[in-house]
């Protein structure tokens, strides 16, 4: 797939072994990114995102001269029943041009064609990515929604954010669950993806996100004031 914007030119394509050599940039960026933005992510190490562009379970995004300028990475959860597309990002440079969706549509494909009847969702605390995950059919779901397996869930630890997962016994936290099911039909029309208010103003979403992050974290705050006050 390639796109051009103000005389850049970007090629997007299915990762595979010749691409390793991006493995520490991505990764690199992926934690610094998280860091910025106050949230946590699955932390991954360079030698995961090799194995997935191995596997061909990658997608990544190059400019014409072969600089790196996105990824995002398939994952299978519950004996392929779920699937995630985790890790999405996009190098500062190359952050006004759009790939962000068109890095996400690809990976979505790629997760039709490799896992056709599997359930596919993702957590995030991104206002931009629900909005993206809501155009490609995602609806919003609860947490009881997901996947089970417990090496996904694993996988939350390096977020700041654990804490609160856990004291909501995996049931809640900042980040919003949204899921697409392959099977069912309300993912096929668009209208039924997500409130039209949402799908009118991008700041609705952040509104959302911000309200969402103030009351969660002012629930755990009081939660520790009371807890201390009885030890």
């Amino acid at each position: 797939m390639q796109s051009l914007m103000d005389n850049i030119s970007f090629q997007i394509i299915v990762a595979n072994a010749s691409h390793k050599e991006y493995s520490i940039q991505i990764t690199d960026e992926m934690e610094n990114s998280a860091k910025a933005r106050g949230t946590g992510i699955a932390k991954r190490s360079p030698a995961y995102v090799e194995i997935k562009m191995e596997e061909g379970k990658a997608v990544i995004a190059l400019t014409s001269d072969g600089k790196w300028a996105g990824f995002c990475y398939i994952e299978a959860w519950g004996h392929g029943k779920y699937v995630a597309n985790s890790g999405l990002i996009v190098s500062p440079e190359y952050r006004k041009y759009g790939l962000a969706r068109k890095i996400k549509n690809e990976v979505f494909k790629l997760s039709r064609l490799k896992y056709p009847e599997s359930t596919i969702f993702g957590l995030t605390t991104g206002a931009a990515v629900m909005k993206i995950n809501s155009e490609l059919g995602y609806i919003p779901v609860s947490y009881s929604d997901l996947t089970d397996d417990n090496e996904f869930w694993k996988g939350c630890q390096s977020c700041v954010n654990y804490e609160i997962l856990m004291s909501k016994n995996r049931q809640n936290c900042l980040c919003t669950a949204m899921l697409y099911d392959p099977n069912s039909k309300r993912n096929h029309t668009q209208e039924l993806a997500l409130r039209d208010d949402f799908k009118k103003d991008l700041k609705l979403f952040d509104r959302w996100v911000r309200l969402k992050k103030y009351v969660m974290l002012k629930l755990n705050k009081s939660k520790d004031t009371i807890s201390s006050i009885f030890l």
